[in-house]
């Protein structure tokens, strides 16, 4: 039988562990004839091989996570305009993945779930309160890979309470406090804090490159954290909007001032959703203070679409730096490179804006793509549905570790090398629990469950307002079926299903 790309990557490491294997042997046969002899030599060797085994075939790593990044905003998905070739690249040379989901439509408690491969309900970062001590205390994939051996950094933004201390598992620490800043933005670079001039993307990339090129024997693990696509604001304890810090004058989303204004004559695509007012989504339609119902008057600006998209473009130049010098040292082919996001946006979808939170599919889709060439056929587009809960697992997995924490999602690992894995889920849970930045969102905490079907809303605190979409008729999430005839039986079903997820995931 072929091997698969997954096992043919790793060969050499399976050799250096057979040998070490007979070299044991060897040794306990050897022990009789000369009991001191060459038994020194005999441990060194196996030193020796057992080091290298550990260290000099495992892959690099690095995770490049963009903040609030459509899936849809990237060349590869066939935007119009958005020049993005660099992370075109990585899905050319690579895969791409056509059904990447968070399952926490916010920014914190995603953030804490691709660390740790766990739901909010478990890991405890629910919601963007300032957690600071819960975040030190996560069981993050970089924890694990740098207790096995690997030279790991975090770079950038953190979000996970506006503490900037360094957490466990990172060998380097260079990160900001709370929300970070775009301009002149201070860093707490292991332990020490200081100011660095310039625009904050550009600096992440400096700071990433200065580490990859570190001399090292072992392999490392860079996960760079972006401030973009976010606005430049500061974010209080209760994770409200304040003022800015001290030196902080332009708010708002700032690209870097060479990106400044390039696609301000551009015209955004729109979803055929686009500024449609609810007319089903009882929730969304509550009278709220002088909150204005959603409409056609509510939908984010093209100015702000612009902005943001001028944003990515110093993203996908410092990810092309970055590929430039991996190759320049032979490093590129071991190494994986992964793009992803925390969640969505709304660009004026059912008329929203800046809500986020939401479980429509624009908010809880999100780009994915990783380049591995030892494992990865290039232009792979796997349709499986794949989580911000599998990239913890299929980060331990392809170092070579086993699975010694609590993880709610699957490596798919086997997925990037091309097997059938019959037995993959074919649904997911999503959640958001309550918080007070957005009016719009008061008590709107929910569970809901996607299958490649169906969607199930059900909030928490909102009496007969939940929510039911046959994706496959209507995938722009028009039209909530709940209270039609025969729908009974599905969110029977659907609601059975939710809560087995939740059951499972809670252990």
């Amino acid at each position: 039988m072929e091997k698969s790309n997954l096992e043919t990557a790793i060969p050499k490491r399976v050799y250096q562990l057979l040998t070490m294997l007979w070299i044991l042997v060897l040794a306990s046969c050897s022990a009789s004839d000369d009991q001191t002899g060459n038994q020194e030599q005999v441990n060194a060797t196996v030193n020796e091989a057992q080091s290298e085994s550990i260290a000099d075939d495992r892959p690099n790593m690095i995770v490049v996570l963009v903040d609030d990044m459509r899936f849809d905003e990237v060349g590869a998905a066939g935007h119009p305009y958005i020049q993005t070739p660099n992370i075109d690249r990585i899905a050319a040379e690579g895969a791409h993945f056509q059904n990447s989901f968070t399952v926490n439509p916010l920014c914190s408690p995603s953030r804490a779930t691709l660390l740790t491969g766990q739901h909010a309900h478990y890991h405890g970062i629910t919601d963007n309160l300032a957690r600071n001590e819960q975040s030190h205390q996560l069981e993050t994939f970089p924890r694990r890979l740098h207790e096995s051996g690997y030279d790991t950094a975090f770079i950038g933004k953190w979000h996970m309470g506006n503490d900037d201390t360094a957490r466990p598992g990172f060998s380097t620490w260079a990160g900001m406090r709370g929300q970070g800043e775009a301009i002149d933005p201070t860093f707490n670079m292991n332990g020490e804090r200081t100011q660095i001039e310039g625009y904050v993307t550009d600096i992440l990339h400096d700071l990433s490159v200065d580490f990859i090129n570190t001399e090292r024997d072992s392999p490392f693990m860079l996960y760079l954290s972006h401030k973009a696509l976010h606005p430049n604001v500061f974010q209080a304890d209760d994770g409200s909007a304040a003022e800015l810090p001290e030196g902080q004058t332009r708010s708002g989303f700032i690209a870097a001032d060479r990106h400044v204004g390039m696609y301000a004559d551009a015209e955004p695509p729109r979803r055929p959703n686009y500024g449609i007012a609810p007319t089903d989504k009882p929730a969304l339609m509550r009278k709220i203070n002088d909150l204005p119902l959603l409409s056609a008057e509510t939908v984010t600006p093209d100015k702000t679409i612009h902005e943001r998209h001028e944003m990515l473009m110093a993203i996908d130049e410092g990810l092309g730096r970055l590929l430039r010098e991996l190759e320049a040292s032979g490093k590129l082919d071991n190494t994986i490179v992964v793009v992803t996001s925390d969640h969505g946006y709304w660009y004026g979808e059912h008329g929203l804006g800046a809500e986020r939170r939401m479980s429509y599919e624009e908010g809880i889709r999100i780009p994915l793509m990783i380049r591995y060439p030892k494992v990865i056929e290039a232009g792979s587009k796997p349709d499986e549905m794949v989580l911000t809960l599998d990239l913890a697992p299929t980060m331990i997995e392809l170092a070579g570790l086993e699975q010694t924490q609590v993880r709610h999602g699957r490596s798919y690992a086997p997925i990037l090398a091309g097997e059938e894995v019959a037995d993959w889920r074919d649904s997911f849970m999503i959640e958001y629990y309550t918080d007070t930045v957005f009016e719009r969102m008061d008590h709107m905490g929910y569970k809901a469950v996607r299958t490649d079907q169906y969607k199930y809303i059900r909030y928490e605190d909102l009496e007969g307002m939940d929510e039911l979409y046959n994706l496959a008729a209507d995938p722009y999430e028009l039209k909530n079926i709940i209270d039609e005839e025969g729908s009974d039986a599905i969110v029977a079903d659907m609601d059975a299903e939710l809560n087995r997820l939740i059951e499972i995931s809670s252990r």
